[in-house]
């Protein structure tokens, strides 16, 4: 099967827009990777559109990809709605890297976008709430925070991680997101303030957790040889993974994708030079590393406390500012994680820019995302790795 490549990726601005609708925050998204990409519109073939939560924040149910990307432009074309919770973005991405690797489709775009901001702030959080089991979940008051805090709990006890761990994390984030201007949140917080925080769920504090957001990211793929055809500057899609989540003692599926991704990718956690992980809650990009093979959990709180994956240590994580930071827009997340990553492995990160480990920039990046919750794991993993 062909290789496949991103050689564009755009984004809107995470935050609050209640002058915008999804339609207007699509359109922003979808042709600035169309510039970045210096591509004629009229050559995409395909669109997969990635939405979590439309049919109830907005009524727009069935057919929200034709809906937005006819508000952007296109008609014509086969748009192919997609859903996956937070992972929607990236499930839209595999789609996109799946039909372009089969040989269907020679260039097509990826996208995801979401408006959780409404008048009623409520029906936003009803509709994450209906990212799990509602059938089981359903009445139980059930909140992602809860599920992340009781794991956490299990690693302070068995790990020795800390609070003030945590609260490292979280502070590292909103540093990394007030030196990115698509960010929802663009002001450092240090540790004490984080700690000193309103307490959600312990050991969560309010600065350690993502919001809801508005936002939207695209990305232009197409086979290497169209790219190298027509001259483009590209990055080598070299995974693009997709499970189920799984019941385990030790792991919630999240260490065998990562070990698909690797195997696919013909490399290991020790080759990755910048990661972007799914951290709703700041601390849970702690497992998350170590569910990556990127360190023991025992070694953690020493890592942590040392700035190992600062933007300047020798894995900067969640250089974009994390979800925390950047803001989650549900269905937009995967894709915001890309955008990122390309941003960085190009050197156009500006006063965040990374370095990688034998070239100027990075030249193997890596995002992970999740979304949903069933039974106590994630509904969808995703493993994501680029190679320059």
């Amino acid at each position: 099967m062909r290789h496949v490549c991103i050689v564009g990726t755009g984004m809107h601005k995470f935050g609050k827009f209640l002058d915008k609708s999804l339609k207007d925050i699509t359109k922003t998204a979808v042709w600035e990777a169309i510039h970045d990409a210096d591509i004629d519109a009229r050559a995409i073939q395909a669109a997969y559109f990635g939405n979590a939560t439309g049919g109830l924040t907005i009524g727009q149910e069935a057919i929200r990809g034709h809906v937005m990307l006819r508000h952007a432009g296109f008609e014509g074309i086969p748009i192919v709605n997609v859903e996956g919770a937070c992972a929607s973005a990236t499930i839209a991405l595999r789609e996109a890297v799946l039909a372009i690797k089969s040989g269907v489709y020679d260039v097509v775009l990826a996208v995801g976008a979401e408006k959780m901001y409404l008048d009623d702030t409520a029906r936003s959080i009803a509709a994450m709430s209906t990212n799990s089991d509602v059938e089981i979940m359903g009445g139980m008051g059930f909140q992602f925070s809860a599920s992340y805090a009781m794991t956490l709990r299990k690693y302070m006890k068995k790990y020795g991680w800390t609070q003030e761990h945590f609260a490292k994390v979280a502070s590292k984030n909103k540093y990394n997101g007030s030196l990115n201007p698509l960010a929802q949140y663009q002001k450092p917080i240090s540790v004490e303030n984080i700690l000193n925080s309103r307490l959600i769920t312990w050991p969560l504090t309010l600065y350690m957790c993502s919001t809801m957001a508005d936002g939207a990211a695209a990305a232009i793929v197409c086979s290497e040889d169209f790219a190298r055809d027509n001259g483009m500057d590209f990055i080598t899609i070299a995974a693009c993974c997709l499970r189920s989540g799984e019941l385990g003692e030790d792991d919630d599926g999240q260490r065998h994708i990562a070990k698909e991704a690797y195997e696919v990718a013909d490399l290991g956690p020790e080759d990755i030079e910048l990661a972007e992980v799914h951290d709703a809650m700041a601390p849970g990009e702690m497992f998350r590393i170590e569910k990556l093979g990127f360190c023991t959990p025992e070694k953690m709180g020493e890592l942590v406390d040392n700035g190992y994956f600062s933007l300047k240590g020798d894995l900067p994580v969640n250089s974009s500012g994390g979800l925390a930071a950047r803001g989650h827009p549900i269905g937009a997340t995967g894709l915001a994680q890309i955008h990122e990553l390309v941003t960085q492995m190009r050197g156009r990160a500006g006063a965040r820019q990374v370095r990688g480990k034998s070239s100027e920039f990075p030249r193997l990046a890596l995002a992970q995302n999740a979304g949903g919750y069933v039974d106590g794991s994630p509904a969808a993993l995703t493993v994501t790795i680029l190679k320059r």
